[in-house]
């Protein structure tokens, strides 16, 4: 093989807590992850001179170090002394800085691409083990579906498959900082905790209804408080019909649940018309490993 296409989802965050920061800065978290039907698509061309070359369609997105994508790229090729390179090429679509993994999930898609090509012969789990050097995202987005994330992310168990829905996703015209979300989170003052045990109930016997009704994420006291467009864009669309709404991660992306396609449609129409997103789409969840490949 000396090239593979891998589609690269895109994440939610159904429920989200911090239970603690921890003396070496990161937060402990637990959190219920779910991959969405919205991809970046990557392209791997393996080259014979040690070299990485990114390319993407947006011309502001770094293609040095400062992409996770080249820091994953030089992580496999240091441990595994491979000294030949790749040509990759970026297409992006998910929202950028949007709490929806984008960045993780593209180095994720390095991390299966490396193994397929050089035929390194990792298992799912080991390259989950080495993705978390790169960010507390990664390994889930090579796993993908429905899971429970603990510890700063890395520990996950797989869940059965969320409840059918539709799902509106809606990213405001701003960029929020993520370091700037967990430093002013305050967890002594925080009133209360995501029912999360209850939602892993509600997911086990495809209670949407009940699932909906326990989305919650901690991050919004800090960042719904500095952006109020987060919280206008959520009383939007449960206005008109949604279940449950719900700000992704740190933000800003909103995600909203519904029961019934023809009602999402029309809500997403009257949101594209509204002007507080930028970016809006209408999809659903995907069941399966966030990494489709496709290559000879």
């Amino acid at each position: 093989m000396d090239r593979i296409s891998l589609k690269a989802m895109a994440k939610i965050n159904l429920g989200l807590d911090v239970i603690k920061r921890r003396e070496d800065g990161y937060h402990e978290v637990r959190m219920i992850m779910q991959t969405v039907d919205l991809c970046d698509e990557l392209s791997f061309v393996r080259l014979a001179e040690d070299e990485l070359r990114l390319t993407a369609n947006l011309d502001f997105l770094p293609t040095n170090q400062d992409n996770l994508i080249i820091r994953a790229a030089k992580l496999v090729k240091e441990e595994f002394g491979i000294r030949e390179g790749m040509d990759i090429r970026l297409e992006k679509r998910i929202p950028v800085a949007a709490g929806m993994a984008g960045g993780s999930t593209d180095a994720a898609a390095v991390f299966v691409a490396m193994n397929e090509l050089f035929g390194l012969g990792l298992s799912g789990g080991e390259l989950r083990r080495r993705a978390v050097a790169i960010g507390a995202d990664v390994p889930y987005c090579i796993m993908g579906g429905t899971a429970l994330s603990e510890g700063i992310g890395e520990i996950l168990t797989p869940l059965p498959a969320a409840p059918v829905c539709t799902v509106i996703v809606a990213k405001p015209p701003i960029h929020v900082s993520t370091a700037f979300v967990y430093q002013n989170l305050d967890l002594n003052g925080l009133e209360r905790h995501p029912d999360i045990d209850g939602m892993l109930s509600c997911i086990r016997r495809q209670d949407l209804s009940g699932m909906a009704a326990r989305l919650e994420n901690v991050l919004e006291t800090v960042t719904v408080k500095k952006y109020p467009v987060i919280a206008r864009i959520k009383e939007f669309l449960t206005a008109r019909g949604a279940l449950g709404a719900l700000m992704s991660g740190s933000g800003p992306t909103v995600f909203a649940l519904y029961d019934d396609r023809e009602k999402a449609v029309r809500a997403y129409e009257e949101l594209q018309e509204s002007g507080l997103a930028k970016e809006s789409f209408l999809t659903s969840f995907a069941e399966r490993t966030c990494l489709e490949t496709g290559g000879k």
